[in-house]
C-alpha cells in the first residue's frame, strides 16, 4: 500500500513537472508566432486558375500594396500645400515605394520616358509610315492640326516627330482614363474639398507588420507637416488599410470576448463551487489548452490567424466543460469516490460522457474547413483533456467535494423529468421553423462574398469615394493571358489588340488597358526599330515629302537624329521604367503567378457582358485568354468555398452519427438521440434568418458545432445511470456545462468580424436548444440501485 502511495505520488509530481515544461515551450513559441488577418487562409484548397489569381493578387499583387490618401477638413490652399510636404517626407523612405499626387515628380519622368521611347512604344510605326508618301501624309496632317486649338502643343513637338508619334502614345496610355482633377498641380477632388495621394508600399500585403509601420509613417509624416496650425484631418483606405484594421478589429474583439466571457464563467463557477482555489482550478484546462493550440498552429503553420485566437474563446466554453464533469460529479463519503481521479479515469477510457466528447469535437473538427482552426481545437481539447485527467486531481484538496451542485441536482432532475410536456409545442415549432426555411428558399443562404467582408460599411463607402475622385476605372471585367517569361506574356497580351480594338469598333466596350501598351514585347520594339529606315535613306524620303509644302528643309534635323538614335537604341525592359510612376501600373498589370506570368488587360464600358464572351470565344486570336467578370468570379470563389464546407459539414455529421451508433449501439436509441440535433438545428436556422440574417459558411460552420456540442445532450439522456444521485449531479453538470459553452460562444456574437459573429450566434442558440430539446425528447431511463464505486 505505501509503495502504491509513493507511485502515485511520484506520477502526480511527474504530471506536475511536465505540465509545467509544457506551459513555459508553449509560451515561448506563442511570443515567437506572428498573428495574420489573410483571410484567404480560409479559402479552398483548390481553386480554379482565376480564382488563385484573385487570391495572389489579394495577398501580394501591386493592389494589396495601394494606399489611398485624402487630406481634407482645411482650405483648398492649404490642403494643396499640406500634398506637397507629405509627399515630399514620403519619398525617399524605404517603407514606401512610390508617392503619386500629381506633381510633376513623377510625371516629368513619365513624360521622358514616353518621348524618348516613343518610336518602340507606338503603333504607328511601321515601314511605310516612314517612306516618302507616308511621310508627306503625316506633314500634311500636322498642318491640319497646326491650325487646331492644339496646334501650341504640336508646334513645339513637330521639329523631332512630325510623325507625331507622341500624340498617339498620350491619347493611347494617358488619354483612355479619366484622371482625378488638379489644382496647383496637385491632385484634388472634383469639389477641391480634400487633396488626393496614392502610395504603393514597400513591403507585400501579407506583411501586415510592415503595412502598420507604413501607416503609422503615414499619419507622423502628415502631424509633421501639418504642425499645430489649421484643421486638416488625415483619412486612408485600400486593401493595406484594411487588413491592418481588421487584424487590430479581430485582435480587440477576441481580447474583449476572451476577457468576458472569462468573468463570466469565473463567476458562475465561483457561485457553484464557493472556492476560490477551485475556480482557478476549473479554468486550468482551459488556459492551457488555449496556449498549447496557439502553439501548435504558430508550430506547424508559421502563424497564427487573428480568427483562430478569437476561436480560442470557444475552446474556455468548451473545455471548461471537462473540469466541471470532474468536480459535481465528485461526492463525499462513498467507497471508491474519495479522489475524483476514478471518475475521470471511468471517462477517459471512452465509456464516460468526458471521453465521448472529446472523441465527437476531435472527429468534428477534422471535419471542418481551415486545417489552422483544425489544429488549434484538436490540440487545445486534448490538452485540457488531459491537464484534467492528471494535473487537477493532484491540486486538488483530498476529500474534495462539492456539495452546491447536489443542492440545485434534484431542482434540475424535476425539470428534466417534467420536459416531455412539451414535446407537441416542440414538434410545431420545428414545423413551423422547416416552412420559414422553405419559404426563404434561395434566400436563404448568402451568395455574394461580400456578406463575409469584415470591412465598416463607413470604411467601404469612404474607399467608394476616394476612388472615384482618383478617377479609378470600373474594371469590373479583365481579360486574363499568360505565359512562362515576361516577353511571352508581353506578346500574348500584344495578339489580343487586334480584337479588343474590333470590339471597340463595334460597341461592345468603350476602351482597354494594357501591360504591352506601356512595355512592348521586345520582339515588338524590334519589328518597329526594323521599320525605321537607315538615315540617308530616312532624309531622302523626308526632303521628297517636303516638295510643295510650307516646312523650312533643314527644320526636321532634330527627327532625323532621334529616329536613328531610336533605331540602334537598347530595347527597353522593365527595369527601364524604373522612376515613373508608369512602373506602378505595369507591375499591377503583369505579375508572376506560380511559375509563370500573367498580363491582364482592364476592360472598360462593357455594354453586353455574354455577347462579349461569346465574341471572344470564336475569335482564334484571343484563343487562351480568359474572361473574367470580377464580382462573378468573387461570387463563385464564395459558392466553391461554401459548396466544399457544406461537404465537410455534411462528412462530419455523417461521422457523428456513427460515433454515436458506435456508443449507444441501438438503432432505437440512435434515432432518440438524433432528434434533438435535428429539432436544434432547424430551429436555430429559423431563428438566425428570422432576425434579418443570410446564412453564410461561418453559419454552416457553427452548425456543425451544434451538433457536435449537442450529441453529448443526447447521449446524457440516452444513457443510464447507475443511481438517481448520480444522475442528478449529471444532469447538474451538463447544465452548468451548457451555460459555459452558451457563455463561451455568446460573447463571440457581439462581434463586428462575420466569422466570429455567425458562429458566436449560431452556436450560443443551438447549444442550449439541444439540451433543451434533449431533455423534452428523452425517455425514462432504468435506474440502478445506488452501487459502491460510481459517485
Amino acid at each position: 500500500m505505501t509503495a502504491g502511495v509513493r507511485r502515485a505520488g511520484w506520477s502526480a509530481k511527474w504530471a506536475l513537472a511536465l505540465w509545467l515544461a509544457g506551459l513555459i515551450a508553449c509560451g515561448l513559441l506563442v511570443t515567437r508566432t506572428p498573428v495574420t488577418a489573410d483571410l484567404s487562409a480560409f479559402l479552398p484548397r483548390s481553386p480554379s486558375a482565376a480564382q488563385q489569381l484573385l487570391v495572389d493578387q489579394l495577398r501580394d499583387g501591386v493592389v494589396s500594396r495601394l494606399i489611398l490618401v485624402a487630406i481634407e477638413g482645411d482650405a483648398p490652399d492649404r490642403l494643396t500645400g499640406l500634398s506637397r510636404a507629405l509627399a515630399a517626407r514620403l519619398r525617399g523612405n524605404p517603407l514606401v515605394a512610390a508617392v503619386e499626387n500629381g506633381e510633376r515628380t513623377g510625371r516629368g519622368a513619365d513624360a521622358a520616358y514616353l518621348w524618348t521611347n516613343r518610336y518602340l512604344l507606338s503603333p504607328g510605326v511601321t515601314p511605310d509610315r516612314f517612306t516618302a508618301d507616308g511621310l508627306r501624309d503625316a506633314l500634311q496632317n500636322d498642318l491640319r492640326l497646326l491650325q487646331s486649338p492644339a496646334g501650341m502643343a504640336l508646334k513645339q513637338a513637330l521639329p523631332a516627330d512630325p510623325t507625331a508619334e507622341i500624340l498617339r502614345l498620350t491619347d493611347r496610355i494617358l488619354g483612355d482614363t479619366a484622371g482625378p482633377a488638379s489644382r496647383d498641380g496637385v491632385w484634388v477632388s472634383p469639389d477641391a474639398a480634400r487633396a488626393l495621394l496614392l502610395v504603393q508600399t514597400a513591403a507585400a500585403g501579407f506583411d501586415l507588420d510592415a503595412q502598420r509601420k507604413t501607416l503609422k509613417l503615414i499619419r507622423s509624416a502628415f502631424d509633421d507637416a501639418k504642425g499645430t496650425a489649421g484643421t486638416a484631418q488625415l483619412a486612408m483606405t485600400g486593401p493595406a488599410v484594411f487588413s491592418v484594421q481588421t487584424r487590430d478589429r479581430i485582435e480587440a474583439d477576441a481580447t474583449r470576448s476572451s476577457i468576458i466571457a472569462t468573468l463570466l464563467v469565473a463567476g458562475i463557477l465561483l457561485l457553484v463551487y464557493r472556492s476560490f482555489r477551485v475556480l482557478a482550478l476549473s479554468l486550468l484546462p482551459a488556459a492551457t489548452g488555449t496556449l498549447a493550440g496557439i502553439a501548435a498552429v504558430g508550430l506547424g503553420f508559421g502563424m497564427v490567424h487573428g480568427i483562430t485566437l478569437g476561436f480560442g474563446v470557444t475552446l474556455l466554453g468548451e473545455s471548461v466543460d471537462y473540469a466541471i464533469y470532474l468536480f459535481t460529479r465528485t461526492q463525499a463519503g462513498k467507497p471508491g469516490t474519495t479522489h475524483p481521479s476514478a471518475h475521470l479515469a471511468h471517462a477517459a477510457a471512452g465509456d464516460g460522457d468526458l471521453g465521448r466528447r472529446v472523441r465527437h469535437h476531435a472527429a468534428l473538427q477534422l471535419q471542418r474547413s481551415g486545417p489552422s482552426w483544425a489544429s488549434f481545437s484538436i490540440t487545445g481539447l486534448l490538452v485540457a483533456l488531459a491537464v484534467t485527467r492528471w494535473v487537477l486531481p493532484t491540486l486538488l484538496p483530498e476529500g474534495y467535494a462539492t456539495e452546491r451542485p447536489a443542492r440545485l441536482a434534484p431542482l434540475l432532475g424535476s425539470l428534466t423529468r417534467s420536459a416531455p410536456v412539451l414535446r407537441l409545442p416542440l414538434a410545431a415549432a420545428t414545423l413551423l421553423s422547416l416552412a420559414w426555411l422553405a419559404y426563404q428558399g434561395s434566400s436563404l443562404w448568402s451568395a455574394e462574398l461580400s456578406s463575409l467582408s469584415p470591412v465598416a460599411a463607413a470604411d467601404q463607402r469612404l474607399d467608394e469615394v476616394l476612388r472615384r475622385d482618383l478617377g479609378a476605372p470600373d474594371a469590373g471585367h479583365l481579360l486574363v493571358t499568360g505565359a512562362t517569361t515576361v516577353e511571352e506574356a508581353l506578346a500574348a497580351a500584344e495578339r489580343l489588340d487586334a480584337p479588343l480594338n474590333t470590339l471597340i469598333r463595334d460597341r461592345l466596350i468603350a476602351g482597354y488597358d494594357s501591360p504591352a501598351h506601356t512595355l512592348p514585347s521586345q520582339a515588338t520594339q524590334r519589328v518597329r526599330q526594323a521599320a525605321l529606315p537607315p538615315p540617308d535613306r530616312l532624309r531622302a524620303g523626308l526632303t521628297q515629302a517636303l516638295q510643295g509644302l510650307p516646312f523650312r528643309p533643314d527644320a526636321f534635323t532634330p527627327f532625323l537624329a532621334d529616329a536613328e538614335k531610336a533605331r540602334t537604341m537598347p530595347l527597353l525592359t522593365p527595369a527601364s521604367l524604373g522612376g515613373t510612376s508608369l512602373k506602378l501600373k505595369v507591375d499591377s498589370l503583369l505579375v508572376r503567378t506560380g511559375a509563370g506570368w500573367t498580363a491582364m488587360l482592364p476592360l472598360r464600358g462593357v455594354t453586353d457582358p455574354q455577347r462579349l464572351a461569346a465574341r471572344l470565344a470564336g475569335t482564334p486570336m484571343a484563343q487562351g485568354a480568359i474572361l473574367l467578370n470580377l464580382k462573378e468570379e468573387s461570387d463563385s470563389l464564395y459558392r466553391t468555398y461554401r459548396q466544399e464546407a457544406l461537404t465537410l459539414a455534411v462528412t462530419g455529421a455523417i461521422t457523428i452519427t456513427l460515433l454515436l451508433a458506435g456508443a449507444l449501439r441501438s438503432l432505437r436509441s440512435l434515432i432518440a438521440a438524433a432528434m434533438p440535433l435535428a429539432a436544434a438545428v432547424v430551429v436555430t436556422m429559423a431563428l438566425v434568418t428570422a432576425l434579418g440574417q443570410a446564412l453564410t459558411i461561418f453559419h454552416l460552420v457553427g452548425l456543425l458545432l451544434v451538433v457536435g456540442v449537442g450529441s453529448n445532450y443526447s447521449l446524457l439522456f440516452e444513457r443510464p445511470e447507475p443511481s438517481p444521485s448520480l444522475r442528478e449531479r449529471t444532469v447538474a453538470s451538463v447544465a452548468i456545462a451548457n451555460l459555459c459553452t452558451v457563455i463561451g460562444f455568446g460573447t463571440l456574437a457581439f462581434s463586428g468580424i462575420p466569422v466570429l459573429h455567425g458562429i458566436g450566434m449560431t452556436v450560443a442558440i443551438g447549444a442550449f436548444l439541444c439540451l433543451a430539446f434533449a431533455a423534452v425528447l428523452s425517455r425514462p431511463q432504468p435506474i440502478g440501485p445506488e452501487a459502491p464505486g460510481h459517485g
